[in-house]
């Protein structure tokens, strides 16, 4: 599993020109990538690290305080092309990312332990819907965090 990070002033997801998720405020969008081979662990892993990770200021700039010590925002959004194999030739390849029937149910437990976490609901897009994700990134700051590369 893997989660592309990026820490937000504001950030929304639009499907069928309805926002279905918006920030205005501090924040990290979590884009989510799912392959066929992942469980609880990975979720597990992935929650906790992705709401731990200090990547807000404190008060001498210095990239000190987590989501949990800001009290942001998180929307989090199922993106399949995050597993994309791009070895040979110019067309990625997909083979990596999980079904849907594999992926949705572990996207929706995805959700459920940020949101234990967070201690209130997050944002979220529609697994396989046809989504418009804008955001401002702050900083830039955009981490890349993959379960299978934890040592």
């Amino acid at each position: 599993m893997r989660f592309l990070i990026q820490r937000t002033r504001s950030a929304a997801v639009h499907i069928d020109g309805i926002a279905v998720a918006e920030s205005h405020s501090l924040g990290i969008l979590i884009l989510i990538g799912i392959s066929p081979e992942d469980t609880a662990e990975d979720i597990e892993y992935l929650v906790k690290k992705a709401t731990q990770l200090r990547i807000f200021d404190d008060e001498d700039g210095v990239m000190n305080r987590s989501i949990l010590d800001v009290g942001g925002d998180i929307i989090a959004v199922s993106q399949f092309t995050l597993m994309a194999e791009t070895k040979k030739g110019n067309r990625p390849s997909y083979i990596r990312a999980a079904r849907p029937e594999v992926a949705e149910p572990l996207y929706d437990e995805v959700i459920r332990a940020l949101e234990e976490r967070l201690g209130r609901p997050i944002g979220t897009g529609r697994f396989g819907a046809d989504m418009q994700v804008s955001l401002t990134n702050d900083g830039p700051v955009t981490i890349w965090i993959d379960s299978k590369a934890r040592e």
